[in-house]
């Protein structure tokens, strides 16, 4: 928690392009915010929050100058391993490319009016770039391991890296090897041929030796035969003997197992016994009878006699009593060691006689009956008990034993006389053996031999196949390694180069990017940078196999986008492609289909979810539609912002944190034509212009009719171009394969029978592969022939594209997709007479498909840009076949740069300076040369052109008179402008036809016609047009009219209403109808949002239609223009085509309505002179306040009212109510709209010519002067159609009651309507005239500024403390960056210094000592001395500032005198005018341009 003496600091840190910098500390608590000025967000934040200014601290950052750029080039390159002084012209390479960068934007823009800007993230984008492909190789999807991991596919984006000098290397070195392995086996024939010669007589003489070896060894082998026999029989012998041996022992073996039991029992009695036991019995002096009769049987069994004594029972015998012995026997310490060594095979016959009558039947003699007495005893009686058994058993043995004893004797004699044999054998075999590796050894020896002579053999077969298989290759792989040495030399300056185009000019068009791209190739090798002489980005970071599966997915053969591919392959961020025409859209969607591609839209409610899946599984992600502004959920994906946790990559997306896959990759595409990324979008992602480009576009055409024309050929031509793509990835693995084989094969390559076999099975499947692919080139090139003879009709449809697609300069709602487009084509193919010459069929086809065009693209264009659009179609197909020169084209267009003309006015009193200025420069054009020279010659017949009314039809005097064409036009303008519409016609009509200056009148049944229930019908409105009602009755027609036709006027809250009524419509197949879109631009992304995902084929009525009404608004969705059916219904231009309008209209065109009429004749003459009247009335609107004092609105329904009120009053009256209808007509239904009493009378003028007796009565009645227009002959509907139709396109002023020199203003202006709406479509880059293309800027900053020539200067404050005002004047009315112009000061008490070098030159002041690196400008004369121009600092080489400067400084007033001033008038004290005279003056020479040492800089400086 902060205390309550903790303060916060604020500091709103502005970058002028976006980039977030540091900011200071307080002693507590620091906040920094950072906004960028570009766009309104700046702006509505200081305005919302205007503390932002009062509390905050405020520090704007410039850009980086050049010495940070320098330095941040060292740091980062620092790592890169590069030679001293390559190191020193890399980083300035790095800073020329920002710099030039930044300048090629600001021309991007004033250009094509395309926005693109480098910031210092760009800069650093690029040298980070740069240090990526150096250290890294990206080796992307479908490629394999050239090691001998195998072939596992590797992951999709980055699966490989190796260093970009190892691989090149590593590339060189494998050819290298292969080669020195070619030429050792061509050097191994020679000396293998020598060895074979020699090896073949040691063979001969080693096997006549092994001969005579075996020999011996077969008698050797008879003598050891016999004796194993004899060795065989005594082996029998002692074997029966040795069977007899076992067989006895076995038996008694057998009968001891009778007995061995028992007495293991009794041994492991006596175990248990300890002398405690023994003790004890010994302790008893009265032992039990038991325990005596144990003992006694001891001492039988052991032959101890009895002590005599006296019977205790009184009898006076002697009894034998054993215990006394006893006794002594258990003192005996060993007396269980002896009992345990009992002799129990020698037992006295007398002993073991006693013991088995006396003891063993004896009752009481029990082991179980004496344990109960004593534990000792009871073992001891066991031990008695076993020794009497194994006694018995051992009698019955002893026999077998003394057999078993005899038969070992014998054996034992038999083995010995077995040894002596098998000796004497081992002698003979071992002499055998030694005979047997003797010859083995001479066997080996032999087959060595054999061997070496067959490996020679092999060798030499090897050999000739390597060199029989590979030789051919030796040129080719010595040609590739040399390339590849050079590749790796200039590999610096190729890479370098590259990063440059992928971190700065993927937004630019092709035009822009080439021209960059070869100034940067020049000025690498300016500055001996290593680099390629022909360096082109995909000769540098392309693979062929993968851009040839890139343009069979989809991707434009040209290089273009080839080069867009491969930026987006290489590049650090993510994607976003301009892609208006769906090309990215296609290629994109085609690449990554077989992974699981999710295509994702910022309007989908789970986009966020989708996008989660597929980070988490590594999947494709496409997002479509993207618009200027991006979710700022996407930044952690955009700026890739992952960690670690216990080594897993993580990362936050909103709330959730899921695990990030590296195989993850993201696309993004934009449909916008022009969109405008502000820098903060900008540095987060790659932009890539993807528009279409004249070559892709043929290309796809080219197909589209050869598959249309040629189906057979063009499905072949498709099989090819996959067969030639496998077969080409298969041949460039086969060479990796073997280059692999030779590198790795270790020692001699000739030994390594599986490399031989591998590398002649790789060369056979090669060369069965090149006949292949020979036989497939040579099919493809015929297929080529053939489709290469409709080239001309690709090459004329993609003119007609690009004329198109310009329109979208115009107006916002001119947009139209390649899509539709497309369709039109296929349309004109289908439809187009047929014919067997192709030259005929050709001609037929772009016939109709032009006509198309025409037909299609002027229904929805303003009535003031249809001529403009034929002129476009005319000029584009002109310059397609070279017809056109542009500096002619140019000048007619703009005239030419306005300067000071050093040639008199030959006839300043008709003719003005600016036309003979233009005579003058025309004069420098080709086929235009000495036209001044003529007109200064013969002034009279040149004024003959300019006097003439149809100047445009005159003959041109003298040399002139052939003169055609543009050229001809470019007089014209000199002299007659406001003729040249005309002029403009009769061109079009030349080249192309009058089709084309007929635009087809409002048709609503053929767009309907055209439409479907998917596609939206745009009705794009002007002023005063309104279509609803002709809606209405055209949905009435087919019965769409009442309850099924829903409209709605959209605002504010009208946006749910109308997606309600659409939803409903879809199910029920009705039509709705939404008005003014322009008043709901918010709702508009909802609209495109339900034209998209809901209004589907399969969601969507057949009868469904979407009508949309709308003002040109450049919030209108794209989309929604491109795939909709765009109208325009307003008046037509021109008296002739407005009758015509009127006549082809509902309801005149109803043949009902027509002839409805009781009184047919004077209905029909009245119905025209209505018409006429209406075309009269509009048309006059065209002539500004000469037509009309207020313009007027009057539309379709005045005249539909009228004409049904003459109807209906014929109808009803027996005698004409002219009057009533004077009265209906001209002050009701059109006077009502008018407001001024002088239009008013001039209405009711105009409409007593129509509705007058005399137009009733008198045949052919001429409704003006003239003969040509008139009031026809009763006659059927057609007879008026053909009559409207062969009427003039532009009518004389007379026809409209005015003077015959009326029309000079008006004929002006549409002049210059069109010839600037023709400028809108054009690039702004060239002048008319012979001057440098940096003209037009130089004029374009002049006019924005305000700065003319006949007019004065702006002042600019001369004082320091008004510094921050001149550079906002110079920023906000030059629009000068901040890298053309970093300090403007005009101060006539400081002194200036002029920095930098040829290119670059800045201005500033400084106060004190200041020395410059280079020099150092005190006084203006300085500059002459060192050939530098302040003006470059915006237009390097510009000829003409300097004359525009000197022009200017020209028409200016010099400095007053004003010493003789004040002698003239003193300074009195009764004359108080003298003293404010002085001050005046004083004023006027300092703040005049022309005075003083530096005003002459300044002005070229502001220039």
């Amino acid at each position: 928690m902060l205390d309550e003496k903790a303060w916060l600091s604020v500091s709103a840190v502005i970058h002028p392009k976006g980039v977030l910098l540091g900011a200071g500390q307080s002693s507590s608590v620091a906040l920094c915010t950072a906004m960028s000025p570009i766009g309104d967000a700046f702006r509505n934040r200081l305005r919302m929050f205007p503390s932002l200014i009062n509390c905050c601290t405020i520090d704007w950052f410039q850009a980086w100058p050049t010495d940070a750029l320098e330095m941040v080039a060292n740091k980062f390159l620092e790592e890169v391993e590069l030679d001293d002084h390559i190191r020193v012209e890399v980083v300035e390479m790095c800073k020329t490319f920002q710099e030039s960068a930044q300048k090629l934007s600001e021309r991007y823009y004033s250009q094509l009016r395309r926005h693109n800007y480098v910031t210092p993230t760009s800069y650093l984008e690029l040298i980070l770039t740069f240090k990526t492909l150096c250290s890294l190789k990206l080796w992307h999807r479908g490629e394999k391991l050239d090691s001998k991991g195998g072939g596992d596919v590797l992951p999709r984006r980055v699966a490989f890296q190796e260093s970009a000098r190892t691989e090149v290397n590593t590339f060189r070195n494998r050819y290298l090897v292969g080669l020195q392995k070619l030429d050792f086996a061509a050097s191994q024939v020679a000396v293998m041929q020598q060895e074979l010669t020699a090896l073949q007589p040691e063979l001969i003489r080693t096997s006549g030796e092994t001969d005579e070896m075996m020999v011996k060894i077969e008698k050797e082998t008879v003598e050891v035969d016999a004796k194993k026999m004899l060795v065989a029989a005594d082996e029998k012998v002692a074997n029966e003997a040795a069977a007899a041996a076992k067989a006895i022992k076995d038996e008694c073996e057998g009968d001891l197992a009778e007995a061995m039991p028992a007495l293991e029992a009794a041994l492991s009695a006596l175990d248990t016994l300890k002398p405690a036991d023994i003790t004890v019995v010994k302790s008893m002096q009265n032992p039990p009878g038991p325990v005596k009769l144990v003992m006694e049987s001891i001492c039988v069994m052991k032959g101890i006699k009895p002590e005599r004594k006296p019977d205790p029972g009184g009898s006076g015998k002697m009894i034998e009593d054993y215990w006394g012995p006893s006794k002594k026997l258990l003192g005996d310490m060993k007396f269980l060691e002896n009992l345990k060594a009992f002799d129990k095979d020698n037992i006295p016959a007398a002993n073991i006689k006693k013991i088995r009558e006396k003891f063993i039947d004896h009752p009481d003699f029990q082991p179980a009956l004496i344990k109960n007495v004593s534990s000792a005893c009871e073992g001891l009686c066991k031990w008695v008990r076993a020794m009497e058994v194994y006694e018995r058993v051992a009698k019955v043995v002893a026999p077998k034993k003394e057999r078993l004893r005899e038969a070992e004797e014998e054996l034992a004699l038999q083995m010995k006389k077995l040894e002596v044999k098998r000796g004497e054998l081992k002698a003979v075999q071992d002499r055998l053996q030694a005979l047997n590796d003797t010859f083995a050894a001479m066997i080996q020896k032999k087959k060595d031999l054999e061997d070496n002579i067959e490996m020679c053999s092999q060798k030499l077969i090897r050999a000739e196949k390597l060199i029989g298989g590979l030789g051919g290759e030796k040129d080719r792989w010595t040609e590739a390694a040399r390339l590849l040495g050079i590749r790796y030399t200039n590999l610096t300056g190729d890479v370098l180069l590259s990063s440059g185009t992928v971190s700065y000019l993927g937004a630019f068009t092709v035009d822009f990017r080439v021209e960059c791209q070869r100034e940067w190739h020049q000025l690498c090798q300016l500055r001996k940078v290593p680099c390629s002489d022909d360096f082109t980005l995909s000769s540098t970071l392309g693979n062929q196999v993968l851009i040839r599966a890139w343009q069979i997915a989809g991707l434009p053969v040209d290089s273009f986008s080839t080069d867009n591919g491969i930026i987006v392959s290489n590049s650090r961020r993510w994607p976003l492609m301009i892609d208006p025409q769906g090309q990215a859209n296609k290629w994109i969607k085609n690449m990554e289909k077989a992974n699981k591609l999710s295509v994702i839209k910022l309007s989908d409610s789970n986009y966020v979810r989708t996008l989660e899946n597929a980070i988490q599984f590594g999947t494709p992600v496409l997002l479509e539609n993207v618009g200027e502004e991006l979710d700022a959920v996407l930044e952690p994906v955009l700026l890739k912002q992952t960690f670690k946790q216990q080594g897993v990559e993580y990362m936050k997306l909103g709330e959730n944190i899921i695990e990030y896959s590296r195989d993850f990759l993201l696309y993004m595409t934009t449909g916008l034509r022009n969109p405008h990324y502000l820098p903060e979008v900008a540095v987060k992602v790659c932009l890539l212009n993807f528009m279409i480009t004249p070559l892709g576009l043929q290309d796809q055409l080219l197909g589209i009719v050869a598959a249309r024309e040629k189906p057979e050929l063009e499905e072949k031509k498709n099989q090819l171009i996959l067969e030639s793509a496998a077969n080409n990835k298969q041949l460039k693995e086969i060479e990796d394969q073997i280059l692999e084989v030779l590198s790795s094969s270790q020692g001699n390559i000739l030994e390594d029978e599986t490399a031989i076999k591998v590398l002649s099975s790789s060369k056979v499947l090669s060369e069965e592969i090149s006949e292949k692919q020979k036989i497939a080139s040579l099919t493809e090139r015929e297929i080529d022939q053939t489709r290469l003879g409709y080239r001309p009709v690709a090459e004329h449809s993609s003119i007609l594209f690009f004329c198109i697609s310009d329109l979208a300069n115009i107006e916002p709602m001119y947009q139209y997709s390649l899509t539709w487009f497309i369709g039109l084509y296929l349309q004109s193919i289908a439809q187009s007479p047929a014919s067997d010459d192709l030259g005929t069929r050709i001609s037929n086809i772009t016939e109709h498909f032009t006509v198309s065009i025409y037909r299609n693209v002027c229904r929805s264009l303003f009535e003031k840009d249809k001529l403009l659009f034929s002129l476009l179609l005319t000029v584009g197909i002109m310059q397609g076949k070279g017809q056109v020169n542009d500096l002619v084209w140019r000048f007619l267009l703009t005239g030419g740069v306005a300067l000071d003309n050093p040639h008199p006015n030959p006839a300043p009193e008709w003719l003005s300076d600016k036309a003979w200025s233009e005579v003058v420069r025309a004069s420098k054009l080709p086929n235009l040369e000495g036209l001044f020279e003529h007109v200064q010659e013969d002034v009279a017949q040149w004024k003959q052109i300019y006097d003439s009314g149809r100047p445009h039809e005159e003959q041109l005097p003298g040399k002139w008179r052939p003169l055609v064409g543009m050229e001809r036009m470019v007089v014209l303008r000199c002299f007659r402008p406001d003729k040249l519409v005309p002029a403009v016609q009769e061109f079009i009509v030349d080249n192309m036809g009058r089709t084309y200056i007929e635009p087809p009148t409002f048709d609503l049944a053929g767009s309907y016609s055209d439409s479907n229930c998917c596609s939206p019908l745009i009705f794009v409105l002007s002023s005063g047009s309104d279509p609803t009602a002709g809606l209405l009755k055209f949905a009435d027609d087919l019965g769409m009219g009442g309850s099924r036709t829903q409209t709605i006027s959209l605002g504010q809250g009208q946006g749910p209403i109308a997606a309600r009524m659409i939803e409903t419509a879809l199910k029920d197949g009705t039509w709705v109808v939404l008005q003014n879109c322009h008043l709901a631009t918010s709702w508009m992304p909802t609209l495109e949002k339900i034209c998209e995902e809901i209004i589907t084929p399969e969601n969507t009525h057949s009868d469904f239609r979407l009508w949309l009404t709308s003002y040109p608004s450049d919030k209108f969705p794209v989309s929604i223009l491109q795939n909709g059916v765009k109208m325009t219904n307003e008046p037509p231009k021109g008296l002739r085509a407005n009758l015509l309008r009127s006549y082809l209209s509902d309801p005149i065109s109803d043949p009902a309505f027509f002839g409805s009429s009781s009184k047919q004749e004077v209905w029909q003459k009245l119905l025209f002179g209505l018409c006429f009247f209406h075309a009269l009335v509009q048309e006059r609107r065209t002539f500004g306040p000469l037509g009309w004092n207020i313009p007027y609105e009057f539309n379709e329904s005045d005249l539909r009212i009228s004409m049904r009120q003459i109807q209906m009053f014929l109808d009803e009256y027996e005698e004409i109510p002219l009057e009533a209808l004077t009265y209906l007509t001209g002050e009701c239904n059109y006077g009502g709209r008018v407001t001024d009493d002088k239009d008013r009378r001039l209405l009711l003028s105009l409409l007593s010519t129509f509705y007058s007796w005399e137009l009733i009565q008198q045949a052919q009645y001429r409704v003006c002067e003239g003969d040509l227009y008139y009031v026809p002959s009763h006659g059927p509907y057609q007879s008026y159609v053909d009559y409207i139709r062969n009427l003039p396109i532009i009518a004389e002023p007379g026809v409209y009651g005015l003077h015959g020199n009326a029309d000079i203003t008006k004929d002006n202006q549409e002049t210059n309507q069109l010839l600037d709406g023709v400028l809108l479509t054009l690039p702004r880059q060239t002048g008319g005239g012979a001057k440098s293309p940096q003209c037009s800027t130089i004029g374009r900053r002049l006019h924005h500024a305000g700065l003319h020539a006949h007019r004065p200067l702006p002042r600019l404050s001369l004082t320091p403390r008004h510094r921050h005002q001149r550079l906002q004047w110079c920023r906000t009315r030059l629009s000068w960056s901040d890298s053309e112009w970093q300090r403007v000061i005009f101060s006539d008490e400081s002194r200036f210094s002029l920095g930098g070098d040829a290119q670059r030159i800045r201005v500033w002041r400084h106060r004190g000592q200041h020395q410059d690196e280079r020099f150092v400008v005190t006084r203006p004369e300085d500059l002459v001395s060192l050939h530098l121009h302040p003006y470059r600092t915006i237009c390097r080489n510009c000829e003409v500032v300097d004359e525009l400067a000197e022009d200017i400084m020209s028409k200016l007033p010099c400095d007053f005198d004003v010493e003789a001033v004040m002698n003239k008038y003193p300074v009195m004290y009764e004359e108080s005018m003298n003293t404010v005279l002085r001050q005046e003056l004083i004023r006027f020479n300092r703040n005049n341009i022309k005075s003083g040492p530096w005003n002459k800089l300044k002005l070229s400086v502001v220039v």
